[in-house]
C-alpha cells in the first residue's frame, strides 16, 4: 500500500508543487512524496478539515480503498483548507483509478457518507441501482460476523438488494422495497431475518433499522439511523433484538440537546433521594416495566414474577421520593423522560 500511496503523492507533488503527508487512522505515519515525515501528534478527531493554527498545518481526511488515511499539507488559513478539500478529492480519485474499487467497497464507503454526490451518482449507474424506496438495516453480531454476511446476503437475490461487511461485528443490509414484496414493513422483514440468523447460526443478532429513503443519496442517512438505533438500544437496555429509530427517536431529540441543559433540567427536576432512587437499578426495571405492560399490575407482577403487594409497595415508593403516580399515563410519560434525561447525562 506504501508503495502506492508514495507514487500517488509524487504524481501531486509534480503537478501541484505541494508535499502531503499521508497517516493511517491511528496516527502513525506512511508516506510522502519527498520522503519528508512531520513528527506533530496527529489530532485525529475531526470531521473533515482540520487547520492548527499552532503547528501553522491543515489537516484532512480521505479513502484509500476502504482504509480511512489522514492527510497533511503545511499552512492554516482558508486557501489551505482549499487545497486540503481539494486534494483529498484528488487522491482518492487518483487510488480509485489505481484499483477499482469493488462494489462491497464502494457501497461501504457510501454508507459511511464519505463520497460525494457525483460519487454515489457514478454507483448508480455502474450497478443500476433502481429508483425504489429502500431502508437500511445494521446487523450486529458478536461472533461469526463471516456466516451472518453469507446468510444476509442469501436474502437479497432479488439482483438490487446486497449486504456489505462494515466493521469486525457488523453487516449491513440494503433493501429496496418492491411493488410485490413479501414483507409488510422494514421490522417485519428485521424480525425475519432475526429468527433466520438464530434458526440457521443459533446466532442472537441485533438489528438496527432505518427510516425509509427515496434517494439513494439518502443511505448514509438511513445507516445512521440503524446504527443509532443500535447504539441507543445498548444504552438503555432495550428488549428484543429488532429496534427501529422510530422507537428512540425522542431519545435522539433529548440527546442533541446540550449536556449543561440537560443537567439543569434534571436539577429542578430530581432532588438528592430522587437521584439515589434512579440509581437503585432493581427500581428503575420495575418501573420500566410497569410501563411496559400499559400500566397493568396484574400483567407486571406476572412478568417478573413478583407479588403484587411488592410492586404496589415499590410504586408507592417512586410516588412518595418523586412525586410521580406511575398508574397515571401523564405521570408515566414524565417519568420515562427524566429516566432518559438521567442515563444520558450520567
Amino acid at each position: 500500500m506504501n508503495r502506492e500511496l508514495t507514487k500517488i503523492l509524487k504524481t501531486v507533488y509534480e503537478n501541484t508543487g505541494i508535499d502531503v503527508l499521508l497517516y493511517a487512522s491511528d496516527g502513525s505515519f506512511i508516506a510522502s512524496a519527498t520522503g519528508r515525515t512531520f513528527f506533530r501528534p496527529v489530532k485525529l478527531s475531526f470531521d473533515t478539515v482540520f487547520t492548527d493554527t499552532e503547528s501553522h498545518r491543515t489537516h484532512f481526511k480521505l479513502y484509500y480503498k476502504t482504509d480511512r488515511l489522514f492527510g497533511e499539507i503545511e499552512g492554516d488559513g482558508a486557501v489551505a483548507a482549499n487545497y486540503a478539500y481539494m486534494l483529498s478529492n484528488l487522491i482518492e480519485n487518483m487510488a480509485a483509478r489505481e484499483g477499482n474499487l469493488s462494489k462491497e467497497e464502494y457501497a461501504k464507503r457510501i454508507l459511511l457518507g464519505d463520497c460525494s454526490g457525483a460519487d454515489v451518482h457514478k454507483f448508480k449507474i455502474k450497478y443500476a441501482v433502481p429508483e425504489l424506496p429502500f431502508y437500511v438495516l445494521a446487523v450486529r453480531s458478536g461472533q461469526k460476523i463471516a456466516e451472518v454476511l453469507n446468510i444476509s446476503a442469501q436474502y437479497v437475490t432479488n439482483g438490487v438488494d446486497f449486504a456489505v461487511k462494515i466493521g469486525e461485528r457488523e453487516c449491513v443490509i440494503v433493501k429496496f422495497i418492491e411493488d410485490d414484496g413479501e414483507y409488510q414493513s422494514s421490522a417485519d422483514f428485521a424480525f425475519f431475518l432475526a429468527n433466520s440468523m438464530y434458526e440457521e447460526l443459533g446466532l442472537r443478532v441485533e438489528i438496527g433499522v432505518g427510516g425509509t429513503f427515496r434517494r439513494f443519496e439518502d443511505a448514509c442517512v438511513s445507516y445512521q439511523q440503524a446504527a443509532t438505533a443500535l447504539r441507543m438500544s445498548s444504552v438503555f437496555g432495550s428488549k428484543g433484538n429488532v429496534h427501529t429509530y422510530r422507537e428512540f427517536i425522542l431519545i435522539k431529540m433529548l440527546e442533541d440537546i446540550p449536556e449543561g441543559k440537560l443537567g439543569d433540567y434534571l436539577s429542578v427536576l430530581l432532588d438528592k433521594e430522587a437521584k439515589e432512587l434512579l440509581r437503585d437499578e432493581e427500581m428503575v426495571n420495575t418501573a420500566e416495566e410497569f410501563l411496559e405492560n400499559s400500566l397493568n399490575v396484574s400483567e407486571t407482577s406476572r412478568n417478573l414474577f413478583m407479588h403484587r403487594n411488592t410492586l404496589m409497595y415499590r410504586l408507592d415508593k417512586i410516588e412518595r421520593v418523586m412525586g410521580l403516580n406511575l398508574r397515571k399515563f401523564s405521570d408515566a410519560v414524565t417519568f420515562r423522560i427524566i429516566t432518559i434525561l438521567f442515563k444520558l447525562v450520567k
